[in-house]
């Protein structure tokens, strides 16, 4: 399944229910990286506008390239009154970009869906003279307490293509081919959501890989959840514990 057919049923709940990224990883971006209000941005798989929004509020131009119909149209829900924003329809392997028109490309829970040699062209074509690109994952830890291993079972045994489509499939060493020799740089920032029920029940359905309420995992899936939760919430609430793992360079 592309990203354009994965994510279209599943907006609302991203929308409401995905993490944001950590204010760490986002000065660290104009810290360490060098974005700035005067560079141009392109977010590729842009999404819903999550990561967008977070540099749009320190006033950098934005031009967020997504394919996916539903999700672009959240994004310009959220942030189409903005000046500096920009959503256009487009992939990471033919983004529609003017050659040589952008500083940095940044790719939020994005890259691992994209056809990465024919990616790697484009974003050569897009990038100005010295621009980098970086990749942003919030990875959602499935080990360390009893609720998110358990949560993790509960996504091998429920979930749709959980192990084809995960993140994580994706080694450091081809990241790391995939930018310039020597260039690739990671740092890894700490994240926490505390989710009610139905917080946790939207996170869960957000991903692509979980379920539609017409499917026969659906029941048997929020049964367990329901399970998950009742037995390790405190306070009525869970947390779910992300690593943002951030890695830029050129290519």
């Amino acid at each position: 399944m592309s990203i354009k057919q994965s994510f279209s049923n599943k907006v609302n709940d991203y929308v409401k229910y995905r993490p944001t990224y950590p204010s760490e990883a986002i000065d660290y971006l104009y810290d360490i990286v060098h974005i700035n209000r005067n560079s141009t941005v392109a977010d590729i798989g842009a999404g819903t506008g999550k990561l967008s929004k977070l540099l749009i509020e320190r006033g950098t131009p934005i031009i967020a390239v997504e394919p996916d119909e539903e999700m672009r149209a959240a994004s310009k829900q959220l942030l189409g009154n903005e000046p500096n924003f920009c959503a256009v329809a487009g992939s990471a392997e033919k983004t529609g970009l003017d050659n040589h028109s952008v500083d940095f490309i940044v790719c939020a829970q994005a890259f691992h869906w994209f056809d990465r040699n024919v990616t790697k062209v484009e974003f050569k074509r897009i990038l100005r003279e010295g621009g980098k690109v970086i990749l942003i994952w919030n990875t959602r830890q499935t080990t360390g307490t009893p609720f998110l291993e358990g949560v993790e079972r509960l996504l091998h045994n429920y979930g749709i293509d959980y192990a084809e489509v995960n993140h994580k499939n994706i080694t450091e060493d081809e990241l790391r081919s995939f930018y310039k020799e020597n260039t690739m740089v990671k740092s890894v920032f700490k994240l926490q959501q505390l989710l009610e029920y139905e917080g946790l029940l939207g996170r869960v359905l957000s991903s692509s890989y979980t379920p539609m309420p017409d499917h026969p995992n659906y029941r048997l899936m929020v049964q367990e959840l329901e399970r998950l939760f009742e037995q390790y919430e405190e306070n009525g609430k869970v947390a779910l514990q992300y690593e943002t793992e951030l890695y830029f360079g050129e290519i």
